[in-house]
This record gives C-alpha cells, sequence and structure tokens, in this order.
C-alpha cells in the first residue's frame, strides 16, 4: 500500500460534498481542487463545526490595520509512522515566547505574493528549507492570534496556516538561523489527534483565566511542550488530513479563529 501523504496528494478531481466519507487517497485532493476553485479566497476547510456556522461564506476585507502572517506545516512521510510535521524551537535570546516550540513562519512582507509565498520564505529563512523541496497542497482558515499562546504582541493578527509535503525527507538538510531558531524536530502529525500526550492548564490573559492545551513531545532526549495557537494549529491540521476529529474534546477558541478573509491570499506565525 502506498504510503498515507503520496496517497493523500495524489490529484484527481473530486466534489467537496461528502467530504468526512471519503478514502485517505482523495482527502486532500479534495482539498487541493476546494482551494483552487476558490478564486483566491483563504480555504475555510477544517474550520470547527461551531466558528463555520458563526462565520459568513464571505466576510469583509479587515482593515489595513491587520497584520497577516503565514505558518508552514510541512509534512513529510515515515514508512513505519505515518505523517510527521516539522517544528522548531525559538532561540533563547529572542525578546519574546524564546525557547517555545512553533511552525516555520512569521509576519509577511511586502514582496509576498501571498500566504503561501510567505509560509516558504520563512521556512528558507528560519531553517534552510529550500521551497523546491515543498509541493504545497492547501491553505487553512485563518487564525486570530490573540491571547498569551502566541509569538506576536500585536492584537488581531491573523495567522495563516500553510499544509506542504517534501517527498522525502532525505532531501532536507537543515541550515538553523540561530538568531530565531534554536532547534528543529519532527512529532508525528497523529498525536494532535490523540489524548495521550495531551493536558490542559488555566492561564490568566487580561484578567480573565482561559484554558490552554499543551502536547509534551520527547525525541532524541530531548523535551519539547507543543502548546496555545501552535497546537491548535496543529490539531486542526491533523483533523484535515486524517479526516476524523480528535479523541478530545477541542477547547474553545473564539480569540483564535478569524473569519475567512475573502479576495486575498496574502498574510508571518
Amino acid at each position: 500500500m502506498r504510503p498515507l501523504l503520496t496517497r493523500l496528494f495524489t490529484s484527481t478531481h473530486i466534489a467537496m460534498a461528502s467530504f468526512s466519507s471519503s478514502s485517505p487517497s482523495r482527502r486532500l485532493a479534495r482539498l487541493r481542487c476546494h482551494l483552487a476553485s476558490s478564486s483566491g479566497e483563504l480555504s475555510s476547510v477544517g474550520a470547527p463545526a461551531a466558528a463555520a456556522d458563526a462565520v459568513p461564506a464571505k466576510s469583509p476585507r479587515p482593515a489595513a490595520s491587520k497584520v497577516y502572517a503565514a505558518v508552514l506545516v510541512c509534512l513529510f512521510e515515515d514508512p513505519s509512522g505515518g505523517p510527521r510535521v516539522l517544528l522548531t524551537k525559538r532561540a533563547s535570546s529572542l525578546n519574546s515566547h524564546s525557547g517555545e516550540v512553533s511552525l516555520p513562519g512569521g509576519k509577511v512582507d511586502e514582496g509576498d505574493a501571498d500566504a503561501k509565498a510567505t509560509a516558504l520564505r520563512e521556512a528558507k529563512e528560519e531553517i534552510g528549507l529550500d521551497p523546491a523541496l515543498v509541493s504545497v497542497v492547501t491553505v487553512l482558515e485563518p487564525f486570530l492570534s490573540k491571547g498569551p499562546a502566541t509569538r506576536w504582541l500585536e492584537n488581531g493578527l491573523n495567522v495563516v496556516p500553510v499544509i506542504g509535503m517534501v517527498s522525502d525527507r532525505a532531501l532536507f538538510k537543515p541550515v538553523l538561523n540561530k538568531a530565531e531558531v534554536e532547534d528543529i524536530f519532527d512529532a508525528p502529525l497523529e498525536m494532535f489527534l490523540k489524548d495521550d500526550h495531551r493536558r490542559t492548564k488555566q492561564m490568566n490573559w487580561m484578567g480573565i483565566d482561559i484554558p490552554v492545551q499543551f502536547f509534551d513531545y520527547e525525541a532524541d532526549g530531548k523535551k519539547f511542550v507543543i502548546w496555545g495557537l501552535t497546537a491548535h494549529i496543529l490539531t486542526r491540521a491533523a483533523a484535515v488530513v486524517f479526516q476524523r476529529q480528535p479523541s478530545f474534546v477541542e477547547l474553545p477558541r473564539p480569540k483564535y479563529v478569524s473569519a475567512p478573509v475573502a479576495g486575498t491570499d496574502e498574510t508571518k506565525h
């Protein structure tokens, strides 16, 4: 049997109807088809039902003061364990959120054509990932970064997850930008749908106690904690790839999920 990612990225023309009942080989093909038919709009595929119900299909473009960002959810196939995702640990010398786990990405630059360009450029700058090695397959709904778990302090920063695939992990030779990235590792994507390594904690943000989820992971003798916005994005990406809901009840995300942005495909995590 072909690896899951190979089957997921097989390009066929399939309607988006009955998406949840499709076979694994058709899932991201349908996402790709949906993305191509959206005329440049950011895809709302993978949005939680409650959020999707509350958001109109097309919403006005946010005010110009809104800052956009994009992160790369870069997947590769582990023959013995299924899809894995590349993650970074922020440099301990950074002024904000030093030492935290994040996805490659950052704020949009003026020269970036769209969210995909931003995510790929940032991955190249941060970890030396050649954009030519990455096949971008879909863009998920924007997340609104508002709270203690985000990398930026701006209020209302729209973060767009871009899902891509590296066909052969061995071709990627990491070159870390030590000013930004202290370490790089990978984790099984399916982990973010399971309760095995997950815990929750109440955190105070602007006088309000909110529940935050954490995933604990160990690789090569190093312990990593994946939490906040990064954890939410990975749970959403995993739900899209595996086409099933997490085994746990997702925490409410009214401060994280924003409406799709009509008429734009541009967005830095």
